[in-house]
């Protein structure tokens, strides 16, 4: 079982989030906010993994490394 710690948020955003919530398959709004903030995370190191770099990007790490005497 993770480990969990204890997050605060303004009560007024608990209070909007539970709105939300209240008609929808969530129990909680912790669970609401498990919920978005993996699916934020996950979104984030998708974007990392599918990461290319750009020509203009590629240029200037050919010229950083031939000034550094790699190439």
């Amino acid at each position: 079982m993770d480990s969990k710690v204890t997050i605060k948020i303004p009560r007024v955003l608990y209070t909007k989030i539970q709105h939300l919530i209240s008609e929808s398959g969530f129990n909680s709004p912790t669970d609401f906010i498990v919920y978005v903030l993996r699916d934020l995370v996950g979104e984030k190191e998708a974007v990392k993994e599918n990461h290319e770099f750009s020509a203009e990007e590629l240029k200037e790490i050919k010229r950083k490394l031939k000034n550094l005497g790699y190439l």
